[in-house]
């Protein structure tokens, strides 16, 4: 897997990839025909935990999540790993299990432990200094496994996008595979960082509602981005449906009259029944008939 993301990143063009919480959200991505995916710590703390994404998620939640994740499908994963966990210490050891999954690529960010989603108010970032050690300790970490990782810096907010801008050249210097400034706030920034940033790999991150602009894949690639993230919108999408679902349930006493073109068993292809069916029959689980 960690192999087959290196390719896709030194593929030509933009690569889009909705973030998922769950292995129900891969396997549709997957079958949707996207080519890799994001774990999205936001939609993993929301549906977990049901809490906002404040770093209430530990190391060893969002690894299993990650893990669960991954295995559950045949494309490559990029999981939302937050700031590591701690000092450069404890990079290495979250590197170290990630490693021994799935997973193909991680993002560290630069925040101050406990993190807050990139696109709320109230952040707050280390120095620059110590997310060039964690980033070197993950480079430290993972080896010869080929795992990516993304360099994110939550510095538009705290100190500007030329700020950002500078964190990023020293991410990258520091061995970052993949440059992700979060939360630009206009199409001129976007093309800024496009613009110094030319040749590497960036990232960026589409949040319906939030501080960056929802621009089409066609002008983010013309800008030079390659790989961007719709970190919630599979999230929004979802809650939406369940919203609709029990409200109708609730006022009707019935779910004769809801909205649903989804069947039992288009679920239970999505969720490839025929595979674990066959299994049952190889190891003798059901009964043979005449």
């Amino acid at each position: 897997m960690k192999n087959k993301l290196r390719t896709l990143i030194e593929q030509p063009g933009i690569h889009a990839a909705p973030a998922v919480y769950d292995c129900i959200g891969a396997m549709v991505a997957e079958q949707a025909g996207f080519d890799y995916l994001f774990s999205s710590g936001f939609g993993i703390a929301a549906t977990q935990l049901g809490k906002p994404d404040f770093g209430y998620l530990t190391a060893n939640e969002m690894i299993d999540a990650a893990k669960r994740i991954a295995h559950s499908v045949s494309i490559p994963l990029i999981a939302d790993m937050d700031t590591g966990y701690g000092n450069p210490l404890n990079v290495i050891r979250t590197v170290e299990d990630i490693v021994q999954t799935d997973v193909a690529g991680i993002i560290l960010e630069d925040q101050v432990w406990p993190k807050k989603c990139g696109h709320f108010e109230g952040k707050k970032i280390i120095t620059v200094d110590e997310q060039v050690e964690k980033i070197k300790a993950a480079v430290y970490a993972r080896g010869d496994s080929g795992l990516v990782i993304v360099g994110r810096t939550d510095a538009r907010a705290i100190e500007g996008l030329n700020g950002a801008i500078k964190r990023g050249e020293r991410y990258l210097t520091a061995g970052a595979d993949v440059l992700f400034i979060e939360a630009p706030q206009s199409r001129e920034e976007l093309i800024t960082v496009a613009k110094h940033f030319q040749g590497v790999p960036l990232f960026a991150n589409i949040i319906e509602g939030g501080k960056t602009p929802n621009l089409t894949l066609s002008e983010l690639e013309e800008m030079g981005y390659k790989l961007v993230a719709y970190a919630l919108s599979g999230l929004f999408s979802a809650t939406q449906a369940m919203i609709e679902c029990f409200n109708t349930l609730k006022t009707d006493g019935s779910t004769q009259h809801i909205n649903q073109n989804l069947s039992f068993e288009d679920f239970k292809t999505i969720i490839q029944m025929n595979k674990h069916t066959a299994l049952e029959k190889r190891f003798g689980l059901t009964k043979k008939t005449d």
